[in-house]
Order: C-alpha cells, then structure tokens, then sequence
C-alpha cells in the first residue's frame, strides 16, 4: 500500500537557480611594445581585402588623410566608370599632394579582415604605386587602430576583436620605394644631430654627413 502526503506536508523543493550571464563590453585592445629592432622601420601601413567582391591588394591606410582616395584606374579596374560615380564639387590633393577635383564619389563594399563596411572614395586622375588610400574617414568609420610601428590594423567586429596583419606581398616593397629604400632606413629622430652637417639621400637610405667627414 502506498501513501501519498498532500503536498502541504513535503519538504520545500529547492528552486532552480537563475543563470546569471556578465557582459564585460567590448573586448579591450591592447598593444604590446615591440621587441627592439621591429620598431625601427618606416614602413607604410599596406592592408590587402576585397572591394565589392574583387580581392585588392596594396591599399594603403594613412592617419595624416581626411577622405579615401582611389584612382580612375582602380574604378576602371573594378569594371565601373563616371556614369557610376557621386557628383561633387570639391577641389582635394591628389595622390602626388597636387590640388586636383575629384571626378565624383564611388561608394562600395569594402571588406578588410572579416568585417564589411560600405566606404566612400573620392575618384582622382592620378598615378600612385598603391591602389586606394584609406584614411581617417574609413578609419573612424570602421572603428579601427592603425598601427605602423606594429604593422597591424586592429578592429572591432562588434565586441570581438580582430587583428588584421599587414599585406606584405612583393608589390608593397615595390610600392613603398621612393627616392630612397625606406624598407631598410631607420629612423632619424630620436638621435642627437649636434654633429651632423648634412643629411643625403641614397639610394641605400638616408646618411648623415657629420662634422668630422664621417657618415653613419
């Protein structure tokens, strides 16, 4: 014979717990100092991705521009023309520093890493040794932390956190030359030039004429 107690006269159930879940924000960026020598470098910051689908390499990222930039070239590239592009008046520098009007804006998908923002370049009839110039515009915008000493881009994806390495493909190093090889010059500030009397450029990088005839 079984007995059932009404349910007045069972022991107290213990009740299910609450799973409480703490959201700490966005993850932290932190950046390590770098080990000696890797910081001495002049290296641009070049990052490779993808424009409206078509992979895009040598894009350069540059904390001193306002806007993007992107040549008529690279739209012509990318299959588009004027037809496609954003009316504007507005007299910019062009990839040499010379003032020159922007032929309109193009906006497209841009994709650096895993993360996809639409961005706007100005359109220039200009040359460079880089496909498009990414600056404070796009870099605000993607909630970014360029770092040329690092040669990383760090970014948040939401609350997670990406680091996008540096493209470093051979056409970079190439892209990177100019009256001097930066790949290989060091840095000048930060020394003392007291004893210097001239600085010249070769094509090895930059020598300092001291006073005493000597370089470095």
């Amino acid at each position: 014979m079984v007995f059932v107690l009404p349910s007045e006269f069972r022991a107290p159930q213990p009740e299910e717990l609450a799973i409480v879940q703490l959201d700490l924000g966005p993850q932290p960026i932190i950046f390590e100092k770098p080990k000696e020598k890797s910081f001495k470098h002049l290296k641009g910051l070049y990052l490779k991705g993808f424009i409206d689908g078509k992979p895009m390499n040598r894009m350069l990222v540059d904390t001193g521009a306002a806007i993007n930039l992107m040549s008529y070239s690279v739209l012509r590239q990318l299959g588009r023309s004027t037809t496609d592009l954003i009316k504007t008046n507005i007299m910019l520098n062009d990839f040499n520093g010379q003032p020159s009007e922007a032929q309109g804006v193009l906006n497209v998908e841009l994709t650096v890493g895993c993360k996809t923002i639409p961005t706007s370049f100005f359109i220039v009839n200009s040359k460079s040794t880089y496909t498009v110039l990414l600056g404070r515009d796009w870099i605000h915008a993607n909630s970014c932390v360029p770092s040329m000493m690092h040669q990383c881009l760090v970014q948040w994806d939401g609350d997670e956190v990406e680091v996008v390495c540096v493209d470093d493909s051979s056409e970079v190093s190439l892209a990177d030359m100019n009256a001097w090889d930066v790949e290989r010059q060091e840095p000048i500030s930060g020394i003392a030039l007291e004893d210097c009397d001239q600085i010249e450029a070769t094509k090895n990088g930059l020598r300092l004429v001291l006073s005493t005839g000597l370089t470095e």
